[in-house]
């Protein structure tokens, strides 16, 4: 990347996060929300509360503007309990351990053994981090000053939690959609490139990097399934929570996996022959490889039309294998690859 491009970065990143309702506008909102609770939370901790050391108040309020409404809210719950054992340990540290040294490593031992506990998610390390920081401030045996904290973190986590709630709240529909596009282009691709393989006959060598494009779609598989998941969340407890339209379309894509996983592995047996693809004859892996190449035009496209074609290619692949036969081979074969064609096409019609 030359001079100039480093300098562009910047300014692209802004104008798409201005144009295009993507990654970059929600990163940043969620941004300009965090200070904005940040900021929110010092006024009232210092000018209203009047609190001598409110450093916890900013700090509570920008952890909990979250990826989602729920996480915020969560978190406050998490955050809040977190401190306030760290709290009642500096507490009784202060008051029992005359040594600020000993004191000081007991609370930070027993507080991270204790802020495992998973009830308190990511916020269970503020355990052991209250309490040190309030022996090492010598704040531990002044019970007002205890108070204080606690209401700074509470006050924070509430100011970050409610702003990200009310304002704009996050949702995922832009992953969502991300996810879909990119595992129904690598869905079609794999269907073409088996189309072509099965249509030409190719070695058994031409179907190892097919295998590798099918290691592709499994991890997209992954991220749509993990798009899915940040999809859902973001919509429990957000006031703007709706229902995506292609949450449904992503679910079914997600779903072709399987079979075309097994449809690779009836083409690459047919591959492993000691003649490949001797069988099924050289019509039936034409219609084969024309079936495939309408799936792969109907998970990019949703063509029902071609939909239809993938019907009626069905129904000529069942009269071939209804044909009598010299060569077992052949129905054998063909039927191992209509199988997992079969079973594409109904989850396709499902969408």
């Amino acid at each position: 990347m030359d001079l100039r491009s480093r300098w562009a970065a910047p300014f692209a990143w802004a104008a798409r996060a201005f144009r295009v309702p993507g990654e970059e506008r929600r990163s940043l909102i969620q941004t300009t929300k965090a200070a904005a609770a940040a900021m929110i939370a010092w006024i009232i901790a210092t000018a209203v509360l009047r609190l001598p050391q409110p450093f916890l108040a900013p700090y509570a309020a920008v952890f909990l503007v979250q990826a989602t409404v729920y996480r915020s809210l969560r978190g406050w719950a998490q955050q809040v309990g977190a401190v306030s054992v760290g709290v009642l340990l500096a507490a009784g540290a202060g008051q029992l351990i005359p040594s600020v040294t000993v004191a000081l490593g007991l609370v930070i031992f027993i507080g991270l053994l204790i802020g495992t506990w998973r009830g308190f998610g990511d916020s269970g390390v503020w355990v052991g981090i209250t309490g040190m920081l309030l022996i090492s401030y010598g704040n531990a045996t002044e019970p007002v000053l205890l108070a204080d904290r606690l209401l700074e973190t509470a006050l924070g986590a509430a100011i970050g939690a409610v702003l990200n709630a009310v304002i704009l709240p996050p949702l995922h529909g832009e992953r969502l959609r991300a996810a879909a596009s990119r595992l129904a282009s690598a869905i079609a691709d794999v269907l073409e490139e088996t189309a072509a393989l099965v249509r030409d006959g190719e070695p058994p060598e031409a179907t190892e990097a097919l295998h590798d494009r099918v290691r592709d779609v499994r991890s997209l598989v992954a991220e749509a399934e993990d798009a899915i998941g940040w999809t859902r969340e973001g919509r429990y407890l957000n006031l703007r929570g709706r229902r995506e339209p292609g949450e449904e379309s992503l679910s079914n894509l997600i779903s072709l996996w399987q079979p075309l996983a097994q449809l690779i592995d009836a083409v690459s047996e047919a591959a492993r022959r000691e003649r490949p693809f001797r069988h099924p004859g050289e019509y039936a892996r034409g219609v084969v490889g024309d079936l495939l190449e309408a799936l792969a035009e109907v998970a990019r496209s949703g063509d029902t039309d071609e939909l239809d074609r993938c019907r009626e290619l069905l129904d000529e692949i069942d009269q071939l294998l209804l044909t009598p036969t010299d060569e077992v081979t052949t129905s054998i074969e063909l039927g191992a690859m209509a199988l997992p064609a079969r079973r594409l096409v109904q989850r396709l019609r499902a969408d």
